[in-house]
């Protein structure tokens, strides 16, 4: 919790950071994540991820055919699209050509 250095009233969040309701006074500003929402046409569904291939070198590697170009590697992750009842979706993207599929286990 912070305090307003001029008249000492409590700092509320403001779009521009910290902000003092009584006098103006602006402390800081917030910083803010960009994502971006890849549509998939197939399903209408849309997967939050975030821009560039951020961290995709870090998902294992699988033996598996890609439906697009026929290529053997792909990397696989799996995230939970619908209710916790339900199992995972798991989702691979080709090596080569960056084709993404998804598998209802």
């Amino acid at each position: 919790m912070k305090f307003c250095p001029k008249c000492e009233v409590k700092l509320k969040k403001g779009t521009s950071g910290l902000q003092c309701s009584k006098c103006g006074y602006t402390e800081g500003q917030e910083e803010k994540q960009t994502k971006k929402i890849i549509e998939n046409q197939e399903h209408e569904e849309a997967i939050l991820a975030f821009e560039g291939n951020e961290g995709e070198e870090s998902h294992p590697t699988i033996k598996i055919e890609c439906e697009k170009c026929g290529h053997d590697e792909a990397v696989w992750w799996m995230l939970q699209t619908r209710s916790a009842d339900e199992p995972t979706t798991q989702f691979y993207r080709c090596i080569k050509c960056k084709n993404t599929w998804r598998n209802y286990a």
